[in-house]
């Protein structure tokens, strides 16, 4: 067994690029090489700007040897009745470059056939792993790539070198005439030279040495203590640092991981007059634009102290700082006269230009999309708290002004934390200024929720105008496409919904969305439908996500799926008791009664036609589970409802084996059918439990 280690080196690469590049050649490898056959121990990746590395341990160094039976024609075909060999015999042999006598004769089930069995010895590694690696270079996925020079291949940057080796020795690879060797390359700046490797411990352990700290996490690590200690350094001589901390956002270590090959920080200070610049602003100035750590205090508020992280090690820090210092000094000048402009207009006032801002070209403005917002977030508020209805309203048509602000214009992301800021310079209630932050949260999957009532409301809202209107101009998102990011929107209503706990109609408050649009376009009761079938899918796929069984989800959601807090309830109680042995049986007893009634939907049963034993007892226990259900069902304690069902489960199976169902007498047999379709609505009041049934 023996190691593969392949580096592709490049010009930088974007940050952003780096970790999906790693994960694909990981997964890659491990494809590829169980594909041919090829045992192997751990796959790992690392990587920085100007590499991409692929690390497999323990590779099989040739593959097994196999045998291959290949069938031919029937005995009595291949051969005549003196035993000679037909043309069929003789032709299955030519084409497979033998004689006849090289063939055997097998039984099968369907009668005796000739076979031949061919021997296939195993390639070498060695001789498999220059396409296997060429192929992986091809087929990376980056969000962009480029081609250079003339270069038929297209890749993230332009390739400088390659390294590969097997057991040490060079693979025979060339790409865009680069040809692989065992040689990889320092530092850009501070160890330009390349030098010899021959295994991945002595790779990872010489790149150190010439200031390349190959692997992503220990990078990371050293970025963080690299910034960690620059404010140290600092504090030593500013006073005004006394206590301060860097912030350190995991996104922004993430990115700086890989802008660097090895990270030197340095700390450096801006004006103290810039701190009346809301604090977001302030911090996105720095993130964003220039991969900046903020400095705070103890209880959160901002320092005018930064720290920028260097891939290079610059001896002079106060020219290194200056340097920082000077950009960071530029943008926080716009982003203050932009502040000033924007407060000497109210959020209020701004209202009537969202008319020039367009939402979609066929959906009309923003200032028509605020308008509709805020009467769904009216009608939102009237269901689930009458009380905090004036501020939903006013916080939904105030939502989207900020979209005009010179700071939004600057930073984009910014938007909903900027009108939140000036709303209240505004002097807006403080209900009213946290809703217009908080209704575009969750920004992402797994991101902060509305942590108000008034802020979830108007997200809500916000998500059913985008989807009712979208689907009725048929903007669905259809496989990589999705321009409004409609799935997103939905996983975050859903999310909303379920963080808050919120109990609501879907198909009410989309028809309410829908008909927001009236005049514009189409209101059909068919496009709502397909968006509850939209967000449905979702729903489901967040749940399979977090660990929930197929079956019980689509038990629960199969039957109705409109309150998402009502169908979570149906599904958590599935989901405690579909362990016992009684809900087993029940569930595969009404596997067969949804067969037997699924074209039967009346309930009328006589009892005068009731003539069985097992007929009357079910008939009995029916009535009587479906007094204690119905209350129990209604009140949405679905634990207690379900553990009166399984009362039905000795007289169902009595029922079956002693019943026929389906009797000559048409009465008799519509009396029956009837009964168990009382029994199957009231089960699926709660789910389809015959989805949770697996015949053995």
């Amino acid at each position: 067994m023996n190691e593969l280690l392949f580096e592709i080196g490049t010009e930088e690469i974007p940050a952003g690029y780096i970790g999906p590049a790693l994960s694909f050649m990981e997964s890659f490898a491990g494809r590829r090489l169980a594909d041919l056959g090829l045992a192997h121990g751990r796959i790992s990746t690392v990587g920085t700007p100007r590499r991409l590395t692929l690390m497999v341990e323990e590779l099989q160094d040739k593959q097994q040897d196999t045998k291959t039976e290949h069938i031919g024609p029937a005995y009595r075909a291949a051969f005549d009745n003196e035993g000679k060999p037909t043309k069929a015999a003789l032709g299955f042999a030519r084409s497979k470059g033998v004689d006849v006598d090289d063939l055997q004769v097998v039984t099968t089930k369907k009668g005796e056939y000739l076979m031949l069995v061919e021997e296939v010895p195993g390639k070498p590694a060695r001789e498999l792993l220059p396409d296997l690696l060429l192929d992986l270079v091809c087929e990376i996925p980056f969000p962009k790539s480029m081609h250079w020079a003339n270069s038929s291949l297209a890749f993230a940057r332009p390739l400088q070198w390659l390294l590969a080796l097997y057991d040490g020795k060079v693979i025979p690879i060339e790409i865009e005439g680069i040809t692989g060797n065992d040689q990889t390359c320092g530092h850009r700046f501070m160890a330009p030279e390349f030098f010899p490797v021959q295994d991945s411990a002595g790779y990872l352990q010489s790149l150190e040495k010439h200031f390349v700290i190959v692997d992503p996490a220990r990078r990371k690590q050293l970025v963080k203590e690299a910034v960690e200690k620059a404010v140290r350094e600092k504090e030593v001589t500013s006073k005004g640092l006394a206590g301060g901390r860097p912030l350190l956002d995991e996104g922004l270590l993430d990115t700086v991981t890989n802008l660097v090959e090895i990270p030197w920080g340095v700390c450096g200070e801006f004006d103290d007059k810039f701190l009346v610049l809301p604090r977001e602003a302030l911090v996105t100035s720095m993130r964003e634009h220039q991969k900046y750590f903020p400095v705070i205090k103890d209880n959160g508020d901002l320092l005018p102290f930064f720290v920028a992280v260097n891939n290079t090690r610059i001896d002079d820090q106060e020219m290194a700082a200056s340097g920082h210092e000077r950009v960071l000094r530029a943008r926080l000048e716009d982003g203050l006269f932009f502040f000033n402009e924007d407060k000497k207009q109210r959020l209020e006032d701004r209202l009537p230009k969202l008319s020039g801002i367009i939402f979609q070209q066929k959906l009309g403005s923003m200032e028509a999309k605020s308008g509709r917002m805020a009467h769904l977030a009216g009608v939102l508020a009237d269901q689930l708290d009458p009380s905090v209805k004036e501020h939903a309203v006013r916080a939904a048509r105030l939502a989207k002004a900020d979209l005009l602000t010179e700071m939004v214009g600057e930073f984009p992301s910014l938007q909903g934390v900027i009108g939140c800021e000036y709303a209240r310079l505004d002097g807006e209630p403080e209900p009213v200024a946290v809703a217009i932050a908080e209704h575009y949260m969750p920004v992402r999957a797994g991101s902060e929720l509305p942590q108000t009532l008034v802020g979830a409301i108007v997200g809500i809202a916000d998500r059913l105008d985008t989807l009712a209107g979208c689907f009725a101009i048929g903007e669905k998102p259809t496989g990589n496409k999705d321009s409004f990011g409609l799935r997103r929107q939905a996983i975050g209503l859903i999310n909303i919904i379920r963080g808050l706990d919120l109990s609501l109609s879907l198909k009410d408050m989309l028809t309410r969305a829908l008909a927001g649009y009236e005049g514009i376009v189409e209101t059909d009761s068919r496009i709502v439908a397909e968006v509850v079938a939209f967000i449905r899918l979702r729903f489901e796929n967040e749940l399979l996500a977090g660990g929930y069984d197929q079956d019980v989800i689509k038990a629960a959601t199969s039957v109705d799926f409109d309150d998402l807090r009502d169908c979570l309830l149906r599904i958590e109680a599935l989901k405690n008791i579909r362990g016992r042995e009684a809900f087993v049986v029940l569930s595969g007893s009404f596997k067969r009664i949804r067969n037997i009634t699924k074209k039967n939907e009346t309930t009328d049963v006589r009892a005068d036609l009731l003539v069985e034993e097992a007929e009357k007892e079910l008939h009995e226990v029916v009535e009587r589970v479906r007094s204690e259900a119905q209350p129990l069902i209604d009140a949405q304690d679905y634990d207690r409802a379900l553990e009166v069902l399984l009362q039905m489960k000795g007289p169902v199976d009595r029922f079956f084996d002693e019943v026929m169902v389906m009797a000559e007498d048409e009465q008799l047999r519509t009396n029956r059918l009837n009964l168990l379709t009382v029994l199957r609505q009231l089960v699926l009041r709660i789910g389809d439990i015959s989805r949770m049934h697996t015949d053995d």
